[in-house]
């Protein structure tokens, strides 16, 4: 007698889902997902045996099964592929039935057809229905022998074919494979469980059927005439997870529970490369960020947005804040190191008198702001540069969508804030004085002028004190906003090398590397007049920002940080200026030399700034047309850099004499350019 085969579902779970975490315990009608799941392979005619192989990490999801009498194995958390062996080993497996977790409207049918095809076709080894796919996404299934599991077990080497199980044995030329096709190719309706939309819609369907093992066919109808209700999802890529990063897959996540996607525009991946950039990171060292994956990156990009001139995890500031976190951050009582600190600011630039600490960049322009209206008559604002989220500076755009435009960041909407507003905050241009005196002319309640010393062009010779003049004939309050230039190309801020003291100066980014604290200093006239205004939070007492803030700034004084990043920028630019002049391509250089940025004068710039992107990516470097630097960046970090750029620059070259295509070199759209250079 011809001994009955063995054959085994193993359906591959999990919790930690990087999308999409305990979507298998999602209930549907009173039963979870892998209750489901379980229960249409009961269904079959065909299958021995059903076990669900799950990471032996899992121990919420074992004491589920466990008490639901459902068969499970505890294999391999991160290979997939071992754990499927080690299962099938365990069970004795002749042939296998792969099914993911994700997939809860597999029906039974299909299975048995699929098993049936198996078995009638000669000496089959692989048989799957995705390969290409014509069945809908969440129908996926392939079957296999143990022989070829085995083999594929000791061969694949990659990650990937570890996580995937059957990518390698789809690569074997000495196996017999076969791929079932459905009549009609239904292969971009999207019926699976990854992201947060795919619950929407698989919910929509449980609900419809009001029970738990209708067909696959029952859903095929439903989706043809009420469309609607698969809409959710409809714009998911078949297969995307298994094609994008894990940090990817958690900004999939992210943007659904989290509105814009993150916490800070500059940076949303969409801003670097679309589909691509690693977006999350789980360790940064030096000028070295690594991601969630374990890849190691070069930053050349923004160093967390300028904040870490010192390098990530600088030693002794961490140390710092380590001591200061084991005796406390917080108490009922001041921490003494906010008074060091104001102390060693006001000592850094004599002409203040008195200073007031936040945590965050807005904050403190909004505070100065606060200041600065309590101690004049005149409340209306004379901007130009970025100064943060805040009503006070948006309202600029209440006058026209467009006001900000050229002060970094365009397109800011005014939604939310009080159109009451309007008139209360105006634009001017940088380097154009005779277009701020036009302004305050114009306008007799106009009382603050505030502004950037310095983003993307340095000062023309005369024009700040021309503004100071300006400010003590008309008895106007001048505010320095150095939140971003502060602590880079002098010890203090920018204003101290072109000899001109505002009343008011902010600070941030490099003041504390990577530590939130910001500061506002300024003259005791007008810093006196915060106490008379209600300015106060709770967190600006913590006290790992002052902490930090003092080590950075005596390890910049000890090593003069801000002569080592300009000398490092300098030598950037010198090279970008060598490369381009090589490959005959019009470079603008913008911005202080510690934070350099270039502009390829060509209708094309958006498409090579991507590509720029793109390519460097492949090299393990992040990077945009922007450079941020740090004392960590060593000079072989650079030229590894410039090195890889050289053969962009080369590339873009042959675009602009139309020896090749930009749009076929992209292998992702255009990323989008929220920052604009200042005028």
């Amino acid at each position: 007698m011809e001994k009955k085969l063995n054959i085994i579902a193993i359906v591959q779970a999990r919790l930690e889902s990087s999308r999409l975490p305990n979507k298998v315990l999602e209930k549907m009608n009173g039963e979870t997902i892998l209750e489901i799941i379980n229960k249409r392979l009961k269904l079959s005619k065909m299958l021995s045996n059903i076990v669900f192989a799950i990471p032996k990490n899992e121990k919420k999801l074992m004491l589920f099964l466990k008490r639901k009498k459902i068969k499970f194995f505890l294999g391999s958390s991160d290979n997939v592929l071992e754990r499927y062996y080690k299962c099938a080993k365990h069970h004795k497996a002749d042939i296998i039935l792969r099914i993911t977790g994700d997939c809860p409207i597999i029906d039974s049918e299909l299975v048995d057809q699929a098993i049936n095809s198996f078995l009638m076709s000669k000496k089959v080894d692989l048989l799957t229905n995705n390969f290409p796919p014509t069945y809908p996404d969440g129908l996926d299934l392939s079957l296999f022998t143990f022989k070829v599991l085995k083999q594929a077990y000791k061969n694949a080497k990659s990650k990937y074919d570890k996580e995937h199980v059957v990518t390698y044995m789809i690569r074997l030329g000495k196996i017999k494979k076969n791929n079932i096709y459905n009549k009609e190719n239904l292969s971009s309706y999207r019926w699976t469980l990854d992201e947060k939309e795919d619950l929407y819609v698989i919910r929509k369907i449980f609900n419809h059927f009001k029970k738990n093992t209708f067909s696959w066919r029952d859903v095929l109808t439903l989706h043809k005439k009420q469309p609607e209700i698969f809409e959710e999802n409809s714009h998911i890529k078949r297969d995307e997870g298994s094609k994008i990063n894990n940090g990817q897959k958690l900004w999939k996540r992210a943007k659904t529970i989290i509105p814009g996607g993150n916490m800070l525009l500059s940076k949303r991946p969409d801003y670097y490369l679309q589909g691509r950039w690693p977006t999350y990171y789980k360790k940064a060292k030096d000028c070295f960020i690594w991601d969630l994956d374990g890849n190691k990156f070069l930053d050349m990009s923004m160093m967390g947005v300028g904040t870490n001139t010192l390098g990530y995890g600088n030693k002794k500031v961490d140390e710092a804040v380590k001591k200061t976190i084991l005796y406390g951050n917080m108490s009922t009582l001041n921490c003494s190191e906010e008074v060091t600190l104001a102390e060693k600011l006001i000592s850094i630039h004599p002409w203040a008198d008195m200073c007031k600490l936040t945590r965050s960049g807005g904050e403190a322009n909004a505070v100065a702001i606060r200041i600065a209206r309590s101690s004049t008559k005149k409340h209306k604002v004379a901007v130009c540069g970025y100064h943060g989220w805040h009503d006070w500076y948006i309202a600029a755009n209440l006058l026209s969508n467009d006001r900000l435009n050229n002060h970094l960041i365009s397109g800011l909407s005014p939604r939310g804030v009080p159109k009451d507003l309007a008139g209360t905050t105006y634009t001017f241009k940088y380097n154009n004085f005779s277009d701020l005196k036009k302004l305050i002319d114009s306008d007799k309640d106009i009382g603050i002028i505030k502004m950037e010393v310095s983003r993307n062009y340095p000062p023309k010779p005369g024009y700040l004190q021309q503004i100071r003049k300006l400010c003590d004939k008309k008895n106007l309050i001048l505010i320095f906003d150095e939140c971003t230039s502060g602590f880079r190309q002098i010890f203090g801020g920018l204003h101290k090398m072109y000899n001109v003291d505002p009343d008011m100066a902010i600070f941030g980014k490099a003041l504390g590397n990577g530590y939130a604290i910001n500061a506002i200093i300024g003259k005791r006239n007008l810093m006196k007049n915060a106490d008379r205004s209600f300015i106060s939070s709770t967190f600006w007492t913590e006290r790992i920002g002052p902490t930090a803030a003092l080590k950075t700034l005596e390890e910049m004084e000890k090593i003069k940080s801000w002569k080592i990043i300009t000398n490092k920028g300098n030598y950037i630019r010198k090279q970008w200026t060598k490369i381009a002049k090589k490959f005959k391509l019009k470079l603008e250089i913008l911005g202080l030399p510690s934070i350099s940025s270039f502009i390829i004068k060509s209708k094309n710039f958006s498409n090579y700034r991507t590509l720029i992107s793109q390519e460097l990516l492949k090299d393990k470097i992040l990077a945009t047309n922007t450079v941020y630097l740090s004392t960590k960046h060593d000079k072989s970090y650079i030229d590894k850099y410039l090195k890889s750029l050289e053969k962009i620059f080369r590339k873009i070259n042959d675009c602009e004499n139309n020896k090749c295509n930009i749009e076929k070199l992209l292998e992702e759209s255009q990323s989008k350019n929220f920052f604009e250079r200042l005028n």
